[in-house]
């Protein structure tokens, strides 16, 4: 099988991730051609001290967004894109500590829409997920998450995600579509300041052309066509 075709279901969360963002086809010519090769060593992700997570929970953070969005000609692998830099930031500040939530009892099960219901704050709920998960990832393959192989870690978060996986604890599929996958996401196309999306590289892949927010006519002008602006996306950090 050509690597292309082996790449092809890890990029699947990816995928996802930029049809929820309003992006075409990520293989596409333009795409290739605006987002270029992957970045080499020098300009890989600096070493920023997690705030958060531990060094074991890094290590399972870092090894599923590598899965979720593997390196290849589009971008580079998503600890060098900071997602995991993100995830770490995002727990480690309001929204982890549960800023805005409301944590008190009783906590009963509910319908899926009215969310989860836990006295957790999200980074505890995260950090609890992340043990299940490898736990889970040990009794099914014998070694934890971060020691399987792409193709294998890529059946197991599929699993997760469609609750096939269970832990006595909580909701491996909860933990994942609520928390994990949703931070990953906002890594992805989130403004780079804030850790993620790495040399506005996803902004890039979408030909979303970032800040200011002036570009009313340009809408009008290039809908369906490509945006040159896109080419090199403006950020808040390019502001201020």
């Amino acid at each position: 099988m050509a690597e292309e075709e082996k790449a092809g279901p890890r990029r699947t969360f990816l995928k996802q991730a930029a049809g929820l963002a309003g992006a075409g086809s990520l293989v596409s010519a333009s795409v290739a051609a605006t987002v270029g090769a992957p970045a080499s060593n020098a300009d890989s992700a600096p070493a920023i001290p997690y705030q958060s997570l531990s060094a074991d929970e890094a290590t399972f953070i870092e090894a599923l967004v590598n899965v979720m969005c593997p390196a290849d000609e589009h971008s580079p692998n998503g600890v060098d894109c900071g997602l995991a830099t993100y995830i770490d930031l995002q727990l480690a500040g309001p929204y982890g500590k549960g800023a805005g939530r409301y944590q008190q009892a009783p906590f009963r099960s509910g319908k899926l829409e009215l969310g989860w219901q836990t006295p957790l704050t999200p980074e505890e709920f995260c950090k609890a997920g992340i043990a299940a998960a490898n736990a889970a990832c040990v009794r099914r393959h014998g070694k934890p998450f971060a020691q399987l192989s792409p193709s294998d870690a890529d059946e197991f978060l599929t699993a997760v995600q469609a609750d096939l996986v269970r832990d006595d604890a909580l909701s491996l599929s909860l933990w994942f579509n609520d928390v994990i996958y949703k931070l990953f996401v906002e890594a992805c196309f989130s403004d780079p300041m804030y850790g993620g999306n790495r040399r506005a590289v996803f902004w890039k892949m979408i030909g979303y052309p970032g800040l200011p927010a002036t570009h009313t006519l340009d809408v009008v002008r290039y809908r369906g066509k490509p945006y040159p602006g896109a080419k090199n996306p403006k950020s808040i950090g390019d502001f201020t």
